[in-house]
């Protein structure tokens, strides 16, 4: 089933427009959680702890802050849940050790080795893989309502043709930005220091 359809060219670019920019903001919010060399607060963003039998965000249970360079600090609100959010954090795998004094869990960021680094590089071309197929469907989706639509002598075959042409410009682009993001966070993974 295609997840684009209009009664217009004019509304099924602009679903397809739509669509591919909120694959671009999913893209940035997956790629946050993918560590660098860096602390950053997004690197938990994919944690969830159990707090009362619902596995919930670390970042709805805490304050985490980063107030230097290669350390991370977990502050619970409930200070009852300080073991539950260390745990869901180890199990996590992110390579980080926590460490607590019972009101606040640090969590030093150790500088990644060449092959996690690498490891790191492998997980973010296959999100941003997964991104361009994602793109390369709605395209077909687009295409696909675009036909429909010359099928049933709702718009002419040059007016179609525009139109896929339009879709596939807007295809590129939106492939452009996914490249170019994921080549700079490429850039923050492999820097050193």
């Amino acid at each position: 089933m295609s997840s684009i359809h209009g009664d217009t060219v004019a509304e099924i670019e602009n679903i397809a427009q739509e669509k591919m920019a909120k694959t671009i903001e999913d893209l940035h919010r997956e790629m946050a959680s993918i560590r660098t060399g860096r602390a950053s607060v997004h690197v938990l963003d994919s944690v969830k702890a159990d707090y009362y039998g619902t596995p919930t965000p670390i970042s709805q249970m805490a304050t985490i802050s980063t107030p230097e360079p290669s350390l991370i600090t977990v502050q619970p609100w409930d200070a009852t849940q300080i073991a539950v959010i260390e745990k869901a954090i180890m199990a996590a795998g992110l390579g980080l050790n926590p460490g607590n004094d019972g009101k606040l869990i640090r969590l030093p960021v150790p500088p990644l080795t060449e092959e996690r680094r690498k490891e790191f590089v492998k997980q973010l071309h296959h999100v941003t893989e997964m991104h361009r197929v994602g793109v390369r469907k709605l395209r077909r989706d687009a295409n696909e309502a675009l036909k429909k639509l010359e099928k049933d002598k709702v718009i002419s075959e040059d007016q179609s043709r525009d139109a896929h042409d339009v879709v596939q410009k807007l295809t590129d682009e939106t492939i452009k930005s996914l490249d170019e993001a994921s080549g700079a966070k490429e850039k923050d993974i492999m820097e050193i220091g």
